[in-house]
């Protein structure tokens, strides 16, 4: 019965999809593709330059929140923003999401103390999940499923040099300024992002009567969602470094988180209307094999991304600028890879072998991310770095392509939102637990006279009057605990490649998407919907062929007077 309304209530949405003509695509992607790449930017920009903002902030136990807040937020919202589309446009959404950022910026550049950091970057955390999605729901919308592969592998593209950028801009200003100054180059940026997006992006808005609109939200699934996620990450992040396991404070939070992610499946199940995540979605086996990767690989990503540079900068004793110029392979391996993915499926319509390259790449760096030691040479650590992004740029944008391939496209931007959710989950959860297996490993492998730096696992302490032994044995025990990291996280990326063999590649044709076609010449229309420039009048009509007993196809047809 509840599956029967989602689906009429899904096939109720308005039809958002904007096909355009070429010039006019290459000058919206390009304004998306702006805002997409300060969004990254900003979120694993920050990396580099934790030690600075705990000494300024005195927060050396707790600035592990300043990533952490950010992915919980993203995670907590990314679910929403799909239906929120849905309802009330792409447009709208969009840019409430990116003005959310330039204020979200603003307010970090100017925080006095650690809690205001956190809320920040919390806020800041709701704008990027909204840009990250509305950005891959937009693209979805006004290309071709054939053409996607070109262009969200451009967004890939972009997501690599936003996250190459990001560290370089951050480590300059905390080296030679104030970490401050990051924020305060990025927020300006969002907003002229905001304002070009006004004028330039395609507005698509549903018909319909707006109290009604807000009724179909799901707001009991928002609620029990994120109160499951919230009261889960939090005792995960800090349990047994700031309060005990075992306290009332961690139990409590755990029951309440396993009582709400329970009241949240049947609420999508039973109740909502249009849920947030639609449990129909994993009838579908790929699609549960994607979207389960893609919480795992989340956990891998964003872990190594901000316990790489606590590896380059205490253990290696690395500035902060060095420690970006490493990464360097990492993010251009990323960048290159997934440009080149999107291009190949483009052009085959394949993404299969794409993705099974993808993960055999990644989990052999993330496995060799193991031998890294005190003395590794930077030319290994490099190479290494550069398999992990060939790796990552075969497998993010792909995986989206190949998620799209198997849903209908009235749970396009749910599937989209809910992929988000579950890498952003998997984030918030993996830095959460690598931060607790930093801490505890850190009690367990300093001298026991060290074992209050566990607390400040983000900041070496002043060698000045240590001998060479004791910095020695510091360093030794800092290098275990960041190792340890790189184990959890590599079992988690050989699941993922192990879920290969479940994904089935049925090229990029899907029944339900919708080919222009110019009747006289009975030939695609190139152009996509025709410009309304060229003053030709047009109609659609739709025809259903034969295709065989079982299958049929739906052609849109252009009619042109």
């Amino acid at each position: 019965m509840a599956d029967s309304l989602q689906a009429k209530a899904e096939a109720a949405l308005f039809d958002q999809t904007n096909l355009l003509s070429r010039t006019r695509l290459l000058v919206v992607f390009s304004t998306l593709a702006g805002a997409f790449l300060v969004a990254y930017a900003d979120q694993n920009g920050i990396a580099v330059a934790l030690s600075k903002m705990a000494a300024d902030l005195d927060a050396t136990d707790t600035i592990a929140w300043a990533g952490t807040s950010t992915l919980i937020a993203n995670t907590v919202f990314q679910v929403l923003y799909g239906r929120l589309s849905d309802i009330f446009g792409r447009k709208k959404i969009y840019l409430s999401a990116v003005f959310l950022l330039a204020i979200g910026d603003i307010l970090c550049a100017t925080a006095q103390d650690a809690p205001a950091l956190y809320f920040s970057r919390g806020l800041a955390g709701i704008a990027m999940g909204g840009i990250n999605s509305l950005t891959m729901m937009i693209v979805s919308d006004i290309v071709t499923l054939q053409q996607r592969g070109y262009y969200q592998g451009l967004l890939g593209g972009c997501i690599g040099l936003g996250n190459l950028i990001g560290p370089f801009l951050s480590a300059a200003f905390s080296e030679y300024s104030t970490w401050r100054g990051f924020f305060y180059l990025l927020s300006p940026l969002a907003a002229i992002c905001g304002l070009v997006s006004i004028f330039l992006l395609p507005s698509t808005m549903p018909k319909g009567n707006a109290i009604e609109s807000v009724k179909l939200v799901d707001w009991y699934g928002l609620l029990t969602g994120s109160v499951a996620i919230i009261f889960f990450l939090v005792p995960f992040s800090g349990a047994g470094v700031y309060f005990p396991w075992g306290s009332a404070m961690v139990i409590a939070m755990l029951a309440i988180s396993g009582v709400a992610a329970i009241l949240f499946f049947l609420v999508e199940w039973k109740v909502a209307v249009l849920p947030l995540m639609p449990l129909s979605m994993f009838k579908n086996k790929v699609v549960a094999v994607i979207l389960i990767q893609n919480l795992l690989f989340g956990f891998a990503y964003y872990s190594a991304i901000y316990y790489l540079p606590i590896y380059f900068q205490n253990v290696r004793e690395y500035s902060a600028i060095i420690s970006a110029a490493l990464l360097v392979p990492f993010f251009l391996a990323q960048m290159i890879f997934s440009v080149g993915s999107g291009l190949y499926i483009s052009k085959y319509s394949r993404y299969g072998e794409v993705i099974w390259c993808g993960f055999t790449l990644w989990t052999l760096g993330t496995g060799l991310l193991i031998i890294f030691d005190e003395h590794t040479h930077p030319a290994v650590i490099c190479v290494v770095l550069a398999i992990i992004g060939v790796g990552v740029g075969n497998v993010f944008q792909p995986c989206l392509i190949a998620l799209q391939a198997h849903c209908t496209k009235s749970q396009r931007a749910v599937v989209i939102s809910n992929r988000n959710l579950l890498r952003g989950l998997g984030g918030a959860f993996g830095l959460g637990c690598s931060s607790l297996i930093m801490q505890t490993a850190l009690k367990q492998y300093l001298p026991a006279e060290f074992h209050y730096l566990a607390r400040s696992a983000y900041k070496l302490p002043d060698f000045s009057s240590y001998t060479a032994e004791q910095k020695s044995a510091v360093l030794g025990s800092y290098h275990k605990a960041v190792r340890t990291v790189f184990i959890v996280i590599t079992p988690l990326m050989f699941i993922c490649l192990l879920g290969c063999f479940l994904i089935k590649d049925q090229g990029l044709q899907r029944k339900d998407e919708k080919v222009v076609v110019d009747v006289q010449n009975l030939q695609p229309v190139q152009g996509q919907s025709l410009p309304e420039s060229t003053g030709i009048e047009h109609e659609r009509e739709e025809i259903s062929i034969e295709t065989n007993p079982e299958e049929k196809e739906t052609l849109a047809t252009a009619k042109v007077e």
